[in-house]
């Protein structure tokens, strides 16, 4: 026996009652029917379905569903982002792209499905958070629940023995209490202490949170807009609607409330590997620009895009979206009269910026007594190689203009830019044009710089003058980007308290016996399964006993000590046997403080009187 039967009760044992761990949730009551299903009639399944709608459960399959439904959005090239990229993907894909139309494949974020799928996540957690955080200000309003009435059967427990009085005890285990920052409530001789409210309120910031992601997201969608313009070097842009080769605007946000500003492209720039297996690998795109926000400002400020280094300017922001080249030509009729000079951008289709493109010469003139249009279809290599492949034809080798190429076909007739129809800038209209031929083969040529052309047919001239860089911007308004990252951090800071703040309830009882002493008996209840509930529980018995020591066990040292007559099985000690106390083997745990209450395995001995108890499995793994 051990000097005090504190017994120091640290063991992980199942609750004989689950609902005093219930308790310790502020989770609404699901409640549950009798087998036969939900109530009859309509109201019956009413209610049924928002049960389940504004379950967990369901939140999170509606979660992992959004998150799914966002996938096509990253794979697929999208309407608000580059509708410049969704044509050309359209074109390259003849046979899918009806279906992805149909589908809304393009405007994954906008489409009925992605909204319905968003719009049941935030019906579902608001019917979650709203009555959950009602039930925790009650929580937070009511008295830590009294002591149950045996305490020896909660999972981690200790008790022990004192001479001092219960009403002292009490007062010394409520200032304990206090000090540790438990919420505390005495009364008929026991303290009830409960902490850990953090670990709710964190679950409930991760909840809200995401509430606040799914309204930043409907916010953008229905007050925000977004456009994207291509510029060329030197050239510039501003605000407006009719400067926007492509807007999409909102419900509340439309021309009218385009805010002003402008720049100019003044240059651009872009690097790549030179060398090894990564050879023409982009390492830094940077457009070179001079800004000014509002209307009336006449100062413009040296500023700089990257790629993911957007310009921020009066609520907007404007993103480095892509960039290619256009090749310079003059356009020279039968006359010898220039009928078109200037750049055209091409349209890049690989890596290496190989880019396709067409030239409209709408304005010719006359040949032979008709009004005549013409139309050069054209390849621009940035790094040619000497002839064309057999098999791909004309490509780049580099994406950095190092030795350019402008390889082109001329076709006479009809554009159609004169009907108002709109077309592709990238490709002619065939339907009424002639491809001219020479020498009884279709007419190409593929020119360098400063190189010239004699069209067949006695149809003037064309020139490959040089080449500009152009890049291409995003120009985007979403109010709702500061709710968002508001929201993702609060979400990250609930996530962690969370995880790491655990619930817990700790009770106190001083009650005096018959033989003039007062029982302690402490108790502790974690909302879910952890071992530093009775580590804690431990350390505070161990402070509690400073007030409170431990009386010596009555039965103890003379009866389970030594034999006198010899020594024990053990052999002798070295200091000879111990006539003030047990000997050391046959100690039981504890002493005077119960040293041993963070022990799962510690519990009081029920071995008889002069027998050794039975060595445990953690023992005799030991």
């Amino acid at each position: 026996m051990s000097k005090t039967d504190i017994g120091a009760r640290a063991q992980q044992q199942p609750l004989d009652d689950e609902a005093a761990a219930e308790r310790l949730s502020t989770a609404p009551v699901e409640e549950t029917g009798d087998g036969s299903g939900p109530g009859l009639g309509a109201l019956g399944w009413l209610r049924w379905t928002w049960r389940q709608l504004t379950s967990m459960r369901v939140a999170l399959i509606l979660l992992f569903l959004l998150s799914l439904a966002a996938v096509p959005g990253s794979l697929i090239p999208q309407n608000g982002t580059d509708a410049m990229r969704v044509e050309t993907w359209k074109a390259q894909h003849t046979t899918v792209a009806p279906i992805y139309e149909k589908l809304q494949l393009f405007d994954v974020y906008s489409s009925a499905w992605f909204s319905a799928i968003y719009i049941l996540l935030f019906i579902s957690l608001a019917g979650c958070i709203i009555p959950r955080s009602w039930q925790f200000v009650g929580v937070l309003r009511g008295r830590p629940p009294a002591a149950p009435k045996y305490l020896a059967r909660m999972p981690v427990h200790a008790s022990w023995r004192t001479d001092a009085r219960a009403e002292d005890v009490t007062a010394a285990a409520e200032r304990l209490l206090r000090r540790r920052r438990f919420r505390v409530h005495a009364s008929g001789g026991a303290v009830a202490s409960e902490k850990g409210y953090l670990r709710e309120v964190g679950n409930l910031f991760f909840h809200i949170s995401l509430f606040g992601l799914l309204i930043a997201m409907a916010w953008g969608s229905v007050g925000g807009g977004q456009g994207g313009k291509l510029v060329l070097e030197g050239q510039g842009f501003s605000n407006t609607m009719t400067q926007y080769d492509d807007f999409r605007g909102s419900a509340f946000y439309g021309p009218d409330d385009l805010a002003p500003f402008r720049f100019v492209l003044d240059g651009f720039t872009a690097t790549y590997q030179t060398t090894g297996d990564q050879l023409g690998t982009p390492r830094d795109f940077t457009a070179h620009i001079h800004y000014a926000a509002g209307s009336e400002s006449t100062e413009l400020r040296a500023g700089t895009i990257q790629v993911n280094k957007p310009l921020e300017v009066a609520g907007s922001k404007v993103y480095l979206v892509g960039h290619g080249y256009s090749p310079i030509v003059t356009v020279k009729n039968a006359k010898g009269e220039v009928v078109f000079h200037g750049p055209t951008p091409f349209l890049p289709q690989d890596s290496n910026l190989t880019s396709v493109g067409a030239i409209k010469v709408g304005d010719y003139g006359e040949k032979d007594g008709q009004k005549v249009q013409l139309g050069f279809s054209g390849i621009f290599s940035p790094t040619a190689p000497v002839t064309a492949s057999p098999r791909t034809g004309w490509n780049s080798l580099f994406p950095a203009a190092t030795d350019p190429k402008l390889i082109l076909n001329v076709w006479a007739g009809d554009l159609g830019i004169d009907a108002g129809a709109p077309q592709n800038v990238y490709q002619l209209n065939q339907t009424h044009l002639t491809q001219l031929k020479q020498d009884g083969k279709i007419a190409a040529v593929a020119l360098k710089p400063g190189e010239g052309w004699n069209l067949p047919d006695g149809y003037g001239t064309i020139s490959f003058d040089g080449f500009q860089q152009w890049a291409s911007f995003s120009i985007s308004h979403h109010p709702g980007n500061g709710l968002a990252l508001g929201s993702a951090v609060l979400a990250v800071l609930g996530l962690i308290g969370s995880l790491l703040i655990q619930r817990r309830r700790v009770w106190v009882r001083a009650t005096s016996t018959a033989d003039g002493t007062v029982l302690v008996e402490m108790a502790g209840l974690a909302r879910s399964e952890s071992a530093r509930i009775a580590h804690e529980l431990a350390e505070l018995a161990v402070i509690l006993q400073d007030d409170a020591p431990a009386l010596p066990d009555e039965n103890g040292p003379d009866e389970n000590g030594p034999d006198d007559d010899g020594p024990d099985d053990d052999g002798p000690d070295d200091d000879g046997p111990d006539d003030d106390g047990p000997a050391e083997d046959d100690r039981q745990p504890g002493g005077d403080r119960p040293q041993d209450a963070d022990r799962p395995d510690a519990a009081p001995s029920d071995q008889p009187e002069g027998e050794k108890p039975e060595m445990t499995e953690t023992e005799k793994r030991g």
